[in-house]
């Protein structure tokens, strides 16, 4: 894949036949793999997602929310089609606030998909540590696991960071092997899936045994210390809350002829191959789960491990979780190829501080070395927060969820309020406006989900620190809002459409 020049992005879209041709190859390679990947999300929350609300909860919210998703996608399909490039989200959320909150709302949206991306890929190598670990409590070696523990947390931030570290080298390998980086992890992520729906199944036969329809349609448990109705809504944050990456084509694509319309229609068939493949994933956990007060009595950093031990044996259960983390390590390569480009697209226009220097693409691979290197440098201050909290992985699973969510609710609304007509290739027709309002109130009311503390009492141990970070990071997009020139968003803006940037 080619990098993109400083100079003009519409010569980016041009580009060479060699290139295009390329960069769809991989765009096709991350929406397959965004696609199967679901189960690594569903099985990183699943005994916690089961503690707020229970089977019943668990499967009811993720049907409910995975219709809001898809209406969510719609909604970013469309204003993706509306743009003469893809372009990366930052771009979408200028182009909803039109001539007045355009510029605020663009700012916004870059700084806090910047936060996303890192904070997946911080949370993502945090949990790769718990799997390893995990498997300590399996074997019942001499050393605590217990994330009360500051000793243990100390090694996990140390695996974390060594896992991090050898995911960034990966990314500065030469271009032209990424094709391969992609294929080698979609077949170990589609292996992750295929191994599961087969391997799990037999192994539960053999051993505990299935659990009963019963059980999994209307089960209801609440281990959350807050009320009923407060776990129904917590239990969001395990099924809502990891629906998200689909739109992650929009960044891959922006170098591509005709982005606009294979990026719009990559959001819509990754946000849907991700719903089909999760709702398998979660009806199958649940038919295979053990009692639960065996389930919530398992004591590993990551229960799904013990889980596996139960069901396939304390041996053969070692290969399940060497492919769980091969596969969550795939999701973190793939992930920085696509983070990298969307930072260095909104460092290439000026918006983040040092762009000079994170926009910058290396001499000799054009490749944006630079922005894999800054975030390298922001996950890897991000897994610091694992030393003082015990909650630390689902305060970061939040800072990765909640900006994104934030900047699909901000879009929604300024498409709903400020922008009369869209034009765009993909048109939702009388549906459009409807569709935005229903986007805009449901991914506020998830953002406000994923703030939330997952524990009570709340105390110095458990907080949930994404609020603290997303403030902390809209303050510093409000502070380079006023302190960048608006010279340079002129620079920006001409490649928006004029009926989107007056807001008509």
């Amino acid at each position: 894949m080619k990098g993109v020049e400083n100079s003009d992005r519409e010569s980016d879209t041009k580009g060479t036949d060699a290139e295009e041709e390329e960069i769809l190859v991989c765009l096709k390679c991350y929406t397959s793999f965004t696609a199967v990947n679901t189960i690594g999300g569903i099985r990183n929350l699943f005994t916690f997602g089961l503690r707020l609300g229970g089977p019943q909860a668990y499967w009811i919210t993720y049907i409910a929310s995975s219709v809001l998703v898809v209406i969510t996608a719609l909604v970013l399909a469309e204003v993706c089609s509306a743009l003469p490039a893809a372009g990366s989200i930052y771009l979408w959320a200028a182009a909803s606030g039109g001539k007045h909150f355009g510029r605020f709302f663009g700012f916004l949206v870059a700084f806090w998909a910047t936060t996303a991306w890192t904070s997946f890929i911080a949370s993502n190598s945090q949990n790769i540590s718990y799997y390893i670990l995990s498997e300590i409590a399996v074997f019942n070696l001499d050393f605590s696991t217990d994330v009360n523990d500051v000793k243990f947390r100390a090694v996990q931030w140390i695996v974390a960071e060594a896992v991090l570290a050898i995911s960034l080298i990966i990314n500065y390998i030469p271009p032209t092997w990424y094709r391969w980086v992609f294929r080698i992890g979609t077949f170990i992520v589609v292996s992750d899936f295929v191994i599961n729906i087969i391997w799990l199944p037999i192994g539960v036969s053999n051993s505990y045994g299935f659990q009963s329809a019963k059980f999994v349609f209307t089960d209801y448990e609440n281990y959350s210390g807050g009320s009923d109705s407060l776990a129904w809504i917590l239990c969001l944050f395990a099924t809502g809350g990891i629906q998200v990456g689909f739109d992650a084509s929009g960044h891959v694509a922006e170098e591509t002829k005709h982005a606009s319309t294979v990026a719009a229609r990559g959001i819509l068939t990754s946000c849907i191959a991700c719903i089909l493949v999760g709702l398998a994933c979660v009806f199958l956990f649940l038919f295979c789960t053990p009692d639960l007060d065996i389930l919530f009595s398992l004591d590993a950093p990551q229960p799904m491990v013990q889980f596996y031990a139960l069901a396939l044996g304390q041996r053969a259960h070692v290969a399940m979780t060497v492919i769980t983390v091969l596969a969550a390590f795939s999701a973190s390569c793939v992930s920085i190829v696509a983070a990298s480009r969307l930072i260095y697209a909104i460092a290439r226009d000026g918006v983040l501080p040092f762009s000079g220097w994170i926009g910058r693409l290396d001499p000799k691979t054009k490749q944006p070395a630079n922005s894999i290197t800054f975030l390298g440098i922001v996950a890897a201050i991000l897994l610091c927060s694992i030393l003082p909290s015990s909650l630390a992985f689902q305060s970061l699973v939040s800072a990765a969820g909640v900006p994104t969510i934030a900047s699909w609710g901000l879009i929604s609304f300024g498409l709903c309020f400020f922008t009369k007509k869209l034009k765009p290739k993909y048109s939702l027709g009388v549906f459009s406006k409807p569709f935005q309002f229903i986007s805009f109130l449901w991914n506020t009311f998830l953002t406000a989900i994923l703030l939330c503390p997952q524990e009570f009492p709340v105390t110095s141990q458990n907080l949930n620190y994404s609020p603290i970070i997303l403030g902390i990071v809209s303050l510093f997009a409000v502070i380079a809002y006023f302190v960048i020139s608006e010279d340079r968003w002129f620079k920006i803006s001409k490649h928006i459409p004029e009926h989107l940037a007056e807001g008509r």
